[in-house]
């Protein structure tokens, strides 16, 4: 073989293929490498958690609670689980647009675990909850909330919802594999997430609605979710309904988690 082929292939000994850990974290950062060359994804982990929080605690805390600060101290822990739920969203449209442009076809050529991308997507998506968890909460304590738990209640309630939010974004995966605009996904997942977010204890209690809609709204699973974190923020933790939040969340997984690696295989 000619010297200058040689030279131009290098004569070191070829590098180790990735493992499933390290392509996995090396995906979960290139989520976040995204946010930094396009600074506006960060749009929905800032503006829309501190939106969601003054818009709802001033709009309805006087009609009813009597006061803002009042009804702050009832409707954090829901707006916190309404936030991050929506941003959960976010999933689909990643794994939809890198296929619409044809990373996903780029990423599929490369020699690492194959699962990779999809884990690597959801870890960096639970920093993203994270971040927005974290500003939900300053705001909220900035116009008043005092949490009776503490750090460790909130501590608690936030873990909960990022698991409960990884498990979800396994469903929204398989509508982004699925689905095949971006639009598509949003219009979606909307007409899903609405009614579960808004008919649940997010914003009030739900003995105060009529008895049919009374009856959706305590099986819905985000009002469970939210009762479970509001347990935990109030120092007043319901086993039954963080039981049922985390086995939820184990069968989710565990249902959808397959189904979603084996469409992405049989897209690759």
């Amino acid at each position: 073989m000619d010297a200058k082929i040689v030279a131009a292939l290098g004569s070191s000994e070829r590098p180790p293929r990735a493992g499933a850990v390290s392509s996995s974290l090396t995906f979960g950062w290139r989520a976040l490498l995204k946010i930094k060359h396009v600074p506006e994804q960060l749009f929905d982990v800032t503006m829309f958690p501190i939106m969601f929080t003054l818009m709802f605690t001033y709009v309805f805390g006087g009609a009813v609670s009597g006061s803002p600060k009042e009804y702050l101290q009832y409707a954090l822990p829901g707006i916190l689980v309404q936030s991050i739920i929506f941003i959960t969203i976010y999933t689909a449209m990643t794994i939809n647009q890198d296929i619409e442009k044809g990373v996903f076809d780029r990423i599929r050529s490369l020699p690492v675990w194959r699962p990779s991308l999809l884990v690597g997507a959801l870890l960096g998506d639970t920093l993203r909850y994270l971040m927005a968890s974290t500003i939900v909460l300053l705001v909220g304590v900035l116009i008043g909330y005092r949490p009776p738990g503490g750090l460790l209640g909130l501590v608690g309630a936030v873990g909960l919802l990022l698991v409960f939010c990884f498990s979800l974004s396994w469903i929204w995966l398989i509508l982004g594999l699925k689905v095949r605009t971006p639009n598509a996904v949003m219009g979606i997942s909307m007409m899903v997430l609405f009614p579960l977010t808004f008919v649940s204890s997010v914003f009030a209690p739900p003995e105060t609605m009529p008895g049919w809609l009374q009856a959706f709204v305590d099986v819905n699973p985000v009002t469970l979710l939210v009762e479970a974190a509001r347990g935990l923020m109030n120092d007043n933790p319901d086993s039954g309904d963080i039981l049922f939040v985390l086995g939820a969340s184990v069968v989710v997984t565990a249902i959808f988690s397959p189904i979603a690696l084996r469409m992405y295989n049989r897209k690759s």
